[in-house]
């Protein structure tokens, strides 16, 4: 592994455990009373202000009930047979990619949720520190956002305070949905310096 790879894993550290975290049903309440982490330090690792320790990260795992190498992205890939079918993803099982490196400020990262088998059921929730822009890119996204259900086709943006419950699925059959996040883990907001014009 060279240095930019331990970069990337690190960079993707903070929205893999999250979405870990998530898929679990839990809050960083419960997984601090779990595991005896303080709450800030699990915040600012989600937020990509801190890195984790070998130790914080086998405590998560052992929460979690994952391996190390799943916990951190870092499972060598498995050669598929011929002819056998590649195991069914389960329908909350996303993939992050950052776009930034998390060392303040502003995030950005590219969510990619499979195609399901069979109708979703409504997104899980949670609620942290934050304030969120979504860009849907392609597919249809269903945005669970406090007791409202919104679904956002390719071209379409939502924004909201992060501490009002919310959640997301694949609001299709027919393929995969790719979006995009902007997060500010203090409130951070994006500031546009040109308003559109009126025709």
């Amino acid at each position: 592994m060279t240095d930019d790879d331990v970069a990337e894993v690190l960079a993707a550290m903070g929205p893999r455990l999250r979405a870990v975290r998530e898929r679990h049903g839990a809050t960083l309440t419960d997984v601090s009373r779990t595991t005896g982490i303080a709450l800030s330090t699990l915040s600012r690792i989600e937020n990509g202000r801190r890195k984790p320790n070998l130790e914080l990260l086998l405590h998560l795992a052992k929460a979690y009930g994952v391996s190390l190498d799943e916990l951190t992205g870092t499972a060598p890939a498995t050669v598929e047979k011929p002819h056998t079918p590649p195991p069914q993803r389960p329908v909350d099982d996303k993939a992050v990619l950052p776009l930034t490196r998390y060392v303040g400020g502003l995030h950005a990262h590219k969510h990619v949720l499979p195609a399901n088998v069979d109708q979703p059921p409504r997104p899980r929730q949670a609620s942290h520190e934050g304030y969120e822009w979504l860009c849907v890119l392609s597919g249809r996204l269903w945005l669970a956002l406090g007791e409202h259900d919104l679904v956002l086709t390719s071209g379409e943006v939502a924004e909201f305070d992060t501490r009002t419950p919310h959640g997301v699925a694949n609001a299709g059959l027919d393929g995969p949905v790719e979006y995009l996040i902007m997060f500010g883990p203090q409130g951070e907001r994006l500031r546009p310096r040109v308003q559109p014009t009126s025709n």
